[in-house]
């Protein structure tokens, strides 16, 4: 072989190892890329967006009506001292009231028309009132949170005659009737810090004497 294609030979091999290298590069380059698009891909996975709902906030709740306190006249004009139909249909749908669970005092008072003797229709008015409180009672209320009040006569709604003078059956039949009041309940008083000396106990104790 001669000296010229020796080198030629060695020429043509040193091309060759000379490439591969470029090859070698291109190749960890595209292993880059695609390393770094994996890369993009998981932190996308892992940085999805997210709700912009925070879990520890509570959506606005529609407010709730103010309590109101309660007046109910329970009508006795036909039925005497008994507690009839009218008067328990009356009492149920107070039974179903806001106002009525909030727990607050409840009075009951009984009120007479002006026929007869003043001592009976006050024992009479006081009979109607207890009917109502009765019945409150069947249903769940406790005794404790009723007060029974007897006004007899007292207090008539309308006027027991007419203008005339002559009697009016229609009206003393609205006057023999009781009336509930529910009141809301009274706000619990905040308990006052008790002070405390230098110690820290409260004046006048063991602790603050030593």
């Amino acid at each position: 072989m001669s000296r010229w294609v020796t080198v030629a030979l060695v020429a043509a091999l040193a091309g060759c190892n000379a490439q591969e290298p470029v090859r070698d590069n291109a190749a960890a380059e595209n292993k880059s890329i695609l390393a770094e698009d994996d890369g993009l891909a998981n932190n996308s996975a892992a940085e999805a967006p997210k709700s912009i709902l925070r879990p520890d906030v509570v959506p606005d709740q529609p407010e709730r009506p103010a309590l109101k306190p309660l007046d109910l006249v329970v009508p006795f004009g036909a039925s005497g001292l008994k507690l009839d139909d009218a008067g328990r249909k009356l009492l149920d749908e107070m039974l179903g009231n806001a106002t009525m669970a909030a727990g607050g005092p409840i009075t009951i008072g009984g009120h007479s028309d002006t026929r007869g003797d003043d001592r009976v229709n006050l024992l009479s008015s006081r009979k109607r009132a207890e009917a109502v409180r009765d019945y409150l009672v069947s249903k769940g209320v406790p005794a404790e949170r009723m007060t029974v009040i007897a006004f007899g006569e007292t207090r008539a709604l309308v006027p027991n005659a007419k203008p005339d003078g002559s009697d009016d059956p229609e009206a003393r039949a609205k006057n023999r009737r009781v009336e509930v009041q529910v009141a809301l309940p009274q706000p619990v008083p905040a308990e006052a810090p008790v002070a405390t000396s230098d110690n820290g106990a409260a004046p006048g104790s063991d602790a603050d004497a030593k």
